[in-house]
């Protein structure tokens, strides 16, 4: 496979390949406020482009649970969490019909492990690229919307 030597990430066509064929493997973080509200992002990336979602990202070849935690939460939120801090609630299925580059007859398989992660206090949340909008949900609004994905609510 072609890597791209200055990043070490694979080529579009390379990744396209690997998810036509394999599960990915990610994280998804479930962060609560103290009022047990869930941090959700509108996703304006594929798959569940158009849905509110939980954060969450691909763990990478030779990083561990940790970084992945700790790399997501940076680039995602802009803080700081530690896998210490993290309660693993499960392994979940993710099934996409459709793919990051919205390439025909390519589905998207994701094993996520789901952790919960508490905030202790009142952090600013930055957001990236991924997302348009990010809110604090009540568990009671999340479930009953129609804009929150399926796959989101099953950690609910």
């Amino acid at each position: 496979m072609t890597q791209s030597s200055h990043c070490n990430y694979l080529e579009k066509d390379d990744f396209l390949d690997i998810i036509d064929k394999t599960p990915l493997v990610s994280i998804d973080l479930i962060i609560k406020d103290s009022n047990n509200r869930a941090l959700l992002g509108y996703r304006n990336n594929n798959p569940a482009r158009g849905f509110w979602f939980v954060p969450g990202g691909r763990i990478r070849k030779n990083e561990t649970l940790a970084q992945a935690m700790k790399r997501i939460a940076s680039n995602e939120l802009g803080i700081e969490i530690s896998i210490k801090d993290a309660r693993l609630l499960g392994a979940y299925d993710h099934m996409y019909d459709d793919n990051f580059d919205a390439k025909q007859g390519i589905t998207t398989h994701y094993v996520v492990l789901g952790y919960e992660i508490k905030l202790p206090c009142k952090q600013e949340i930055k957001m990236d690229t991924q997302h348009s909008e990010i809110r604090w949900w009540s568990i009671e609004d999340l479930l009953k919307s129609e804009a929150v994905h399926l796959n989101t609510k099953a950690y609910f």
